[in-house]
């Protein structure tokens, strides 16, 4: 049985950095009552095939998750697109029962799509009011994008009517 938990905060982070014009690294930080972990892919340009992948978690209350090198061996190769989610959940889940190790992958991925986008997002008509028309039109041409950032997360304006994507569950 969980323990009793009359408090819960949660802290996550996603950046995405460019080492050289080759390689990218995307890294999701956790850090909740219960977790304080880190996971890293470094992805090789412009084939945004994952090169490498690590993981450290300092506090969990998933034993499983101390254990993650073989599971992120299994990512090496492994090319960002389409179909990802179900690859990554398949993969990982071959070798361990972490469940967040799958997720924090999943996020440093995303973290990859949406740093691919800024320049989609930076061409958005001028003006401080840009219509939420210009991001629902983004959203459809890219689904991954949607609830990936607080613009497009349900119930936002921005991705309003847009039905969200079957692969993508509660985090």
């Amino acid at each position: 049985m969980p323990p009793n938990i009359t408090c819960f905060s949660r802290n996550r982070c996603t950046s995405v950095e460019v080492l050289d014009d080759k390689n990218l690294r995307s890294t999701c930080r956790l850090q909740d009552t219960r977790t304080d972990a880190r996971v890293e892919i470094r992805v090789r340009l412009p084939d945004l095939e994952i090169a490498a992948a690590t993981a450290e978690f300092l506090r969990t209350p998933e034993r499983e998750c101390l254990r993650t090198k073989e599971a992120l061996d299994k990512m090496i190769g492994v090319r960002i697109g389409s179909g990802m989610l179900k690859i990554i959940k398949g993969l990982i889940g071959e070798v361990s029962t972490c469940s967040q190790l799958a997720f924090m992958v999943e996020e440093c991925c995303h973290g990859v799509i949406l740093s691919m986008t800024r320049d989609q997002l930076a061409a958005a008509p001028p003006g401080s009011e840009v219509p939420a028309e210009f991001y629902r039109e983004m959203v459809k041409q890219n689904i991954r994008l949607y609830n990936r950032c607080a613009a497009f997360a349900p119930g936002s304006p921005m991705v309003e009517g847009i039905e969200p994507p079957q692969d993508q569950g509660d985090h």
